[in-house]
């Protein structure tokens, strides 16, 4: 067929199709609106101070330019965006527009407003009995504090000159009677809120929070605006801890792991999100043979206190024992508690690691050092030194004669002494004067003898000497020779 068979359309034919088309789109209009609906529309034009959006009906809504500007008072949007907003007033030619519910409403949009649930703004103008005085489109309204936020408010006049959204809960007498929530706006603002986040996120994702408040089981973080979740205090650290003051505080920033996510039992009621912050933190045992080596000298902190020993924390959530053989050098301890106590802190070296059993071993008396090393260059056969007496045995007594270091002086030493009556008087903890006379470093043991006894056994050789050399030795020689002078 060619260009010039195609036949031309008649004048009747193009006014039944443009008639078609109008009476299409007329049907597809909506045939009013009510105050306090909210419609979405795009932007058909913008002026200098007013917006002007497709309502679906026959009549274009308007908006002021300003109510839409953003924080820094720019205008965001362009021709064709989309925009909710709500109807505060209409007519036959014009129909206005906002984001809320404002002054230029009146009386019946106010009550419009609380039937539709629709926001108006309100300014904070005063704190009173029982809550606040709220300017609501010229009226005062009522705020009980507890409507106020959704946490309990602890300084009222911190909300005094601000301007929030709230929801109308009663209005009567005309509005001279007007009740408002805040709380009830910002707890549907959160479970939206809450709706959005949890479908970006699963059990055993890590995210990041700020701590809003500790209690005596826990931590509240904030996950997003609107989001909480709850740390209890055993997933607060690895460490052990009496209240969670210990290891955070309100407004820090954390990163937590997502244990459980459980929906609202009733409606109306928050769900629950249980996290972890040292879940998030990883497990300190993982990697612990390339945080601490043997022979490593490090400070820890006494957990708790045993008949075997006593539990010392090195790292949070690690911990090693000292069992009480290697709690001290200097003496021989029986309880842990009469060595160490909980929450003192101590130098430990380690001296076995079991990172399958999640074990170390601990020992303080080598942190401390061994009083035995290079004893000889300290004490020499012969050398006179005062002790102390540790223990009274049948067959001798125990002397300490530096910590850590414990000779023997043995009962038969005592009966030969000079003083042995006054030594067999001395209590535990009584000063001794002792000469050492043997030093056995392997065996670690130290023989001594009253040091009385020593000075009689140097008499004894110095009266020998003086009897085999003629008498009285010099001073008689001396004497000889001055009688001779004389005569």
């Amino acid at each position: 067929m060619s260009e010039n068979d195609i036949p031309e359309e008649n004048g009747s034919d193009k006014e039944e199709s443009f008639a078609d088309l109008f009476e299409s789109y007329m049907s597809e209009m909506k045939d009013d609106l009510r105050i306090g609906e909210q419609i979405t529309g795009e932007i058909i034009a913008i002026g200098q101070d007013s917006v002007f959006v497709s309502t679906g009906t026959k009549i274009d809504g308007v908006a002021a330019k300003s109510e839409l500007t953003d924080k820094e008072g720019n205008f965001p949007y362009n021709l064709g965006d989309p925009l909710t907003l709500y109807v505060v007033s209409k007519d036959d030619s014009e129909i206005r527009l906002s984001r809320n519910m404002t002054a230029e409403s009146g009386i019946h949009q106010l009550y419009e407003a609380q039937r539709a649930k629709v926001p108006v703004q309100g300014k904070v103008t005063e704190t009173c009995k029982g809550g606040f005085r709220v300017n609501v489109s010229g009226k005062t309204a009522f705020c009980p504090i507890s409507q106020m936020d959704v946490v309990y408010v602890e300084t009222p006049e911190d909300y005094v000159g601000s301007e929030y959204e709230f929801l109308i809960t009663r209005i009567e007498e005309r509005g001279r009677n007007i009740v408002v929530s805040r709380r009830e706006l910002l707890e549907r603002y959160m479970a939206e809120q809450r709706k959005q986040f949890l479908k970006t996120v699963s059990v055993g994702d890590i995210v990041d929070g700020r701590v809003t408040r500790l209690m005596p089981y826990g931590a509240f973080v904030e996950l997003t605006a609107g989001v909480e979740g709850m740390v209890h205090i055993s997933e607060i650290s690895w460490s052990r801890l009496e209240k969670p003051e210990d290891a955070v505080s309100a407004g820090d920033p954390v990163r937590v792991k997502i244990l459980d996510i459980r929906e609202p039992e009733k409606p109306g009621q928050p769900g629950r999100i249980s996290l972890s912050m040292k879940q998030a933190a990883g497990d300190p045992w993982q990697d612990i043979s390339q945080k601490f080596s043997l022979g490593d000298k490090v400070d820890g902190m006494v957990t708790r206190c045993a008949d075997f020993g006593a539990f010392v924390e090195i790292a949070p959530g690690v911990e090693g024992l000292v069992h009480i053989s290697e709690m001290s050098y200097k003496k021989r301890v029986l309880k842990a508690e009469d060595e160490v106590a909980p929450g003192q802190h101590v130098a430990v070296m380690i001296k076995g690691i079991d990172p399958e059993k999640r074990r170390i071993s601990l020992s303080m008396k080598d942190a401390e050092g061994d009083p035995w090393i290079n004893i000889e260059n300290r004490y020499k056969p012969g050398q006179q030194v005062t002790g102390t007496i540790e223990k009274k045995e049948s067959f001798g007594y125990f002397v300490a004669i530096e910590p850590g270091v414990v000779g023997l002086l043995p009962v038969s030493k005592i009966n030969n002494a000079p003083n042995a009556r006054q030594i067999e008087g001395l209590k535990v903890d009584d000063p001794i004067a002792v000469t050492i006379e043997a030093i056995h470093t392997a065996d670690r043991k130290i023989s001594l003898a009253s040091a009385d006894a020593a000075d009689k056994g140097d008499w004894q050789s110095y009266k020998k000497t003086v009897s085999a050399d003629s008498g009285m030795g010099d001073l008689g020689e001396k004497l000889k020779a001055a009688l001779k002078s004389k005569q």
